[in-house]
Parts: structure tokens; C-alpha cells; sequence
């Protein structure tokens, strides 16, 4: 077992950033190099991600550890989130900055609706409908009779682009392939009867491979611009989510919620669980570095509060985070409950007035403070996860034991314990920056140093220091509980 440097670039909605790791064999140590934000531009009213941005923050996170190490780079690799894409021309150029999912409506997933039914591309994907999901992208272009689409020769998902523009290597990761509603598990591949049916070129449709595999090296021209030797590049669960979740150092029957802008709540299994019940609760089947599933809801996240936070910036009152959680403790509990994932909430804009006005129409107390405000979310979400575990136990069919809880929500203390105590079960926070780790040590394995995603794991609990919360003040959830499932029956009407 030989020392490597291992770079992960792990790169979110709204930043981004560079790790090193240092793995000697037994344990990995971990060193932020670069942090940078990353935010969607209006062009032309079409929401767009800076391709040319992304690419440069990258370089700087290869020029950070020129920097401040003198040692030789083993491996990178690549995670962001899922379903956004480029399109690459005839002669490999980046045709237009990348549409962002938050373009997106709900005319084009309903129009495909009428080519392949809603219940039929479930059964054929496993993949819920989200009117984000890039098969509702392409079609949106379809309709539109998008002259982009037509010169296309080649899709690369937003962190098989970014590889492409370092490497030159034109492939699909597999995790992140799945959240395309475009990936058919029976033929493990691209769905192209569906492809086919809606009128998409199917030629765009790269080969898939797998985490823990070798893609190639920098390209010489980029290795010499940065002064650099020419390092692996490795496959790892490029969605972001399939990286967090292989840093859960879980045991037994457990669940995880990957906890960030979004919520991603869920299970593992070697198979995917496609039935009228996971169909009907919103459950979709994505794909784990191993090759498995990941059951799971997207339940909106942290982006409440995000945008929450972001409209008091702009009206002059910035605020930490530890701010905003100490202000959430000293408000009175259960006042306010929201369904996080109300349509409303999605889009960007007013979350304060949105939030008011749901407890407006639901005949609730209206929160007017921010502690208000951020207890109601926080809350909110915990009970939101009480309802994804219940959910998850049906469709597994036997007991969940524990949460585990990865991504930056892990830091918060306050909604960890809500978690606990809302669920009725053992929390378990950490690893904070689990897609990092998971990029990180699944690039040991590309480089043959492990095994598989058991080896990594065992190095993860021999690397980092776990919190656990445990249950308290249970009984007093359950009111509240009540009146989330009956704002949640109202919102469906």
C-alpha cells in the first residue's frame, strides 16, 4: 500500500470546492485547497451555469496544491449535482453554457406525458417525475424545435463535461446517469426506447462506466498550462449525492439523508424497488457507486433557508449561520409548520412571503421573526424526514434502525437533534463533507489501493469523528406530525 495525493472536486449549486486527500493506507486526511461560489446567470431569460467559470475554479484547485505541496498528484476526480448537461458540436466545442434545472417547468414534463405516460417512464426508470429531470430538458428543446439539439453530436453531464474540458475523455458515469430519467435498469443502459419515442438523437448518448474505474489522465496541454504532471483521472460517483452516500460509515439497517440544498433521503439496495407504492410516494431508484440503487426522495432541502438568508443579505441583515440556528433555538416550538416540498418553494424569489403565506392559508400563526422563520423550517424538515423513514421502512419492509446524516446539514446541531427526536431514531452526523470522502476514497479504489465501497468504509470510520444524537422529548412531535400529513393531503388536493 503506497502514500497517494488525491484530489476531489466537489462542486454544488451554489459552490464548489478542492480537497486533498492524503491516504497512507489505514486513514485519510483532508485539506480544503480552494472554496468558490457557483451561482446560475440569466442569459437571454434562459438560467445558464458559466462553464468556462467552472473549469477555471478547477485549475485553481490543481494551482493550490502546486502551491502549498511538493508532492506528485496520484488521482483526481469529479462530483457535482445531477440532471444538468452540455452539448457538445461536430468538432468537440461546448455549444452554448449549460441550462440550469431551475429553468425548468411543468409544461414540457407534462407534454412528454402524452408521448410516454407518467406511470410507464416510472416502470421503465425508477426515477420519480421532477420536472428538472433532464428528460424533461431535452424535450423542452424538442418542442421548441431547439437548432442547439439538432447540431449536437455529443451530452455530458455537468461532471463528465468538466472531465471532458481537463481530459478529453467523452463518457457517462453511471450514478449520474440514472438521474436522467433516461436510464432503463433491466438493460442497464440508456433508455432508448424512450429516447426513441420522444424523438431525441440518440447518438448524443455516450458509453457509461462505473465509479472506482481510471478515465484517462490530464491532457498534456493542460498538465503544461498548469505546470503539473499529468495525473490519473479517475470515475467516482459523480452525482454528488452516490459520493456522499458511499462516506456513510452506516452498519446494520440504516437510512441516510444526504443534507444540503436539497434533502436526499434513503436506502440502499442491489436491486431497484419500482412498485405502485414507491411510484405514488414520490420515491426514485438512483444509483450507488457500486453499482446498486439508492431508493430515495428528493425532499427540498436547506434552500429554504438559503433563500431565506439571502433576501435578509439584500435588505442589509447578514447573518451567520450560528446566528440563524441560536435564533431558531430561542423561538417557541411548533408554532408554524410547512410541507417543504410545496411546489411554491422550488422556485427561487420571496421564500419569507412564500413560507408567510402557506401558514396564512393553513390557518396557522404567520411567522414574522427569522428565528420564526428558521424554526419552522428546521422543524419542518425533521418531521418531513419522520414521514421519508416511515415511507422507506414499507417499501424495505423491515425496521430502519438509525439516520445518517451527511453534507453540510450535518454541522447543524439543532436540526440533527430535531431529526432525532421527530424520527423517534439514533442520529448519526458525518462525515460533514461526505462527497468529498466518497470522491476521494473511491478513487483509491480506481487506483487498486481498495477493494470496494466495505474497504472504504472501514477506512472512513477509522478517519472520522462521528456525533450521535439520541431521541428525546419524542411524544411532543407527534402532534406536529399530524398536522404535516394534513397540510401534505391539502397540498395534493
Amino acid at each position: 500500500m503506497k502514500n497517494l495525493d488525491l484530489l476531489a472536486f466537489d462542486i454544488g449549486a451554489s459552490n464548489g470546492r478542492a480537497t486533498l486527500g492524503r491516504f497512507d493506507g489505514r486513514q485519510l486526511h483532508v485539506e480544503e485547497l480552494h472554496r468558490f461560489d457557483n451561482n446560475y446567470n440569466e442569459q437571454n431569460g434562459i438560467l445558464r451555469w458559466d462553464a468556462s467559470y467552472l473549469l477555471n475554479q478547477l485549475k485553481v484547485g490543481f494551482l493550490s496544491y502546486k502551491k502549498l505541496h511538493r508532492g506528485k498528484l496520484s488521482s483526481f476526480g469529479i462530483d457535482t449535482w445531477g440532471v444538468d448537461y452540455g452539448l457538445l458540436d461536430q468538432s468537440d466545442r461546448l455549444i452554448n453554457n449549460p441550462r440550469a434545472y431551475r429553468y425548468a417547468t411543468d409544461n414540457e414534463m407534462q407534454n412528454a406525458w402524452k408521448i410516454v405516460p407518467q406511470k410507464a417512464l416510472y416502470e421503465r426508470t425508477g426515477i420519480t417525475a421532477l420536472n428538472f429531470n433532464t428528460i424533461y430538458q431535452l424535450h423542452r428543446r424538442k418542442m421548441s424545435d431547439n437548432s442547439n439539439l439538432a447540431k449536437a453530436r455529443t451530452l455530458l453531464l455537468m461532471p463528465d463535461l468538466l472531465g471532458f474540458f481537463l481530459t478529453g475523455e467523452k463518457l457517462s458515469e453511471y450514478t449520474n446517469v440514472t438521474t436522467t430519467n433516461l436510464y432503463n435498469p433491466k438493460e442497464k443502459d440508456w433508455d432508448y426506447e424512450t429516447i426513441n419515442a420522444l424523438s431525441l438523437p440518440p447518438h448524443i448518448f455516450t458509453s457509461i462506466d462505473r465509479a472506482g474505474e481510471l478515465r484517462g489522465s490530464l491532457l498534456p496541454s493542460v498538465a503544461d498550462e498548469l505546470g503539473i504532471n499529468s495525473v490519473l483521472f479517475s470515475a467516482v460517483g459523480t452525482h454528488d449525492t452516490a459520493s456522499a452516500v458511499a462516506a456513510i460509515p452506516g452498519k446494520g439497517s440504516f437510512a441516510f439523508c444526504s443534507s444540503g440544498t436539497w434533502s436526499l433521503f434513503g436506502i440502499e439496495t442491489d436491486e431497484p424497488i419500482i412498485t405502485n407504492d414507491t411510484f405514488s410516494a414520490g420515491f426514485s431508484n438512483e444509483g450507488t457507486v457500486q453499482g446498486g440503487f439508492r431508493p430515495l426522495k428528493n425532499i427540498m432541502g436547506l434552500w429554504l433557508i438559503q433563500e431565506c438568508r439571502r433576501e435578509w443579505a439584500q435588505n442589509g441583515n447578514r447573518l451567520s449561520w450560528d446566528e440563524i440556528v441560536a435564533a431558531a433555538a430561542d423561538s417557541e416550538a411548533f408554532r408554524s409548520i410547512i410541507d417543504p416540498d410545496f411546489p411554491p418553494f422550488f422556485s427561487p424569489g420571496d421564500m419569507n412571503g412564500k413560507i408567510q403565506k402557506f401558514c396564512h392559508d393553513t390557518a396557522q400563526p404567520i411567522p414574522m421573526t427569522k428565528g420564526q422563520i428558521a424554526r419552522c423550517i428546521y422543524e419542518s424538515l425533521a418531521l418531513k424526514y419522520r414521514w421519508a423513514v416511515e415511507r422507506l421502512e414499507n417499501i424495505k419492509g423491515t425496521a430502519i434502525d438509525s439516520l445518517n446524516i451527511v453534507g453540510g446539514g450535518a454541522q447543524n446541531k439543532l436540526l440533527n437533534q430535531m431529526a432525532a427526536d421527530a424520527t423517534k431514531r439514533a442520529v448519526i452526523a458525518g462525515p460533514i463533507e461526505g462527497a468529498c470522502i466518497g470522491n476521494l476514497l473511491m478513487q483509491a479504489v480506481a487506483l487498486g489501493e481498495l477493494k470496494g465501497l466495505e474497504d472504504v468504509r472501514d477506512v472512513i470510520r477509522r478517519s472520522i469523528e462521528l456525533e450521535v444524537y439520541e431521541p428525546q422529548n419524542v411524544e411532543e412531535w407527534d402532534d406536529a406530525y399530524n398536522h404535516l400529513l394534513k397540510y401534505m393531503t391539502q397540498n395534493r388536493g
